[in-house]
């Protein structure tokens, strides 16, 4: 089962998509414990960076975070991996439809099966799981991105939320100031991903999250930028030295929400701290990359190594071993 369901959301649309979900009969549904089962196995087989379900967390925790995890891996294939931005979004309308009748206690999906206890447990919103549909269609509507400001407003749907669902589950305080700080942590964790990104979005979606007002001033800046990213060179002698320039005032612009968010670590308990402070120590990774590979995310894409992404997993672990023995 594991390597099917490693497949991208779209590709199991036959059996898990609109019209069969409309045609289940009652006694045809996933029971919980199946589509907990089913969602645990999506995300230890579709989560990229680090381990989701890892023994930084709690037990009881893991399968809400798989529900959680798999929910967002979806609404994310259906938007990138459709086969064009028309039927991305009507897969994801039906998404938000499915979300709505689990909200109303009619969940077929077995995602959303899975989801339902975790939203009664936690008194999870839904604004947060809709403003993550919400991203994706943005996504499938907009492909250039003016200024950096309204790049964090994109965040603030397509990242902000996931942290804010987290920290629910982990049982944390919904201080609307607390929360604040894990934007800052989420956006930071969005805005290094997109830098990181930069060749294989622009190439393989005809994506630019570079804001246009970071390289107004460079002439003829994406024409260059495909250039580059096709060839793995760069296109001409000025064109890398402007991009180190604008990248690395952006990656500071990064820095900064990081150190901001940083705040919030020391406000969590002793079980909460060591996987919210996995997430920001990868992100902070793989900006030491960014600035090791000189910015030139534009030709290549700069990855931690698997001995790195295990030392912070590592570290992670005897921090929380210590501090739970301290509690």
């Amino acid at each position: 089962m594991s390597h099917i369901l490693a497949q991208p959301a779209t590709k199991l649309l036959e059996q898990w998509g609109p019209s069969a979900c409309a045609s289940m009969s009652p006694v045809s549904l996933m029971s919980h414990s199946e589509a907990a089962a089913w969602c645990a196995q999506l995300t230890n087989a579709r989560s990229e960076n680090f381990p989701v379900l890892s023994s930084l967390l709690p037990e009881k925790s893991q399968p809400d975070f798989a529900a959680i995890y798999a929910f967002c891996r979806w609404a994310d294939d259906l938007g990138d991996e459709a086969q064009s931005p028309e039927q991305a979004l009507e897969l994801l309308a039906w998404w938000r439809d499915e979300l709505r009748q689990c909200y109303h206690g009619q969940a077929k999906h077995p995602i959303f099966i899975a989801l339902q206890p975790v939203i009664a447990r936690h008194e999870l919103p839904e604004n947060l799981f809709d403003e993550l549909i919400q991203a994706f269609e943005w996504d499938n509507r907009q492909t250039r991105w003016e200024s950096l400001e309204e790049l964090t407003r994109y965040c603030a749907l397509s990242a902000n939320p996931v942290g804010r669902l987290v920290l629910a589950v982990l049982g944390e305080s919904r201080d609307e100031s607390l929360a604040q700080l894990s934007d800052c942590t989420c956006t930071a964790l969005q805005l290094v991903n997109h830098w990181q990104d930069v060749k294989r979005d622009l190439l393989q979606r005809d994506r630019v999250y570079l804001p246009r007002d970071a390289w107004r001033d460079i002439p003829d800046f994406e024409s260059r930028l495909l250039i580059t990213a096709r060839r793995g060179w760069a296109a001409d002698l000025e064109f890398l030295p402007a991009y180190r320039d604008m990248l690395s005032k952006l990656c500071d612009h990064t820095e900064q929400l990081f150190d901001r968010g940083d705040a919030l670590l020391r406000t969590l308990s002793p079980v909460s701290r060591p996987v919210i402070g996995l997430f920001t120590a990868g992100g902070r990774g793989v900006l030491t990359h960014i600035r090791q590979w000189d910015f030139e995310t534009c030709i290549r894409r700069p990855n931690m190594s698997r001995v790195e992404k295990l030392i912070l997993v590592s570290k992670a672990w005897l921090a929380a071993h210590r501090q739970r023995g301290a509690a």
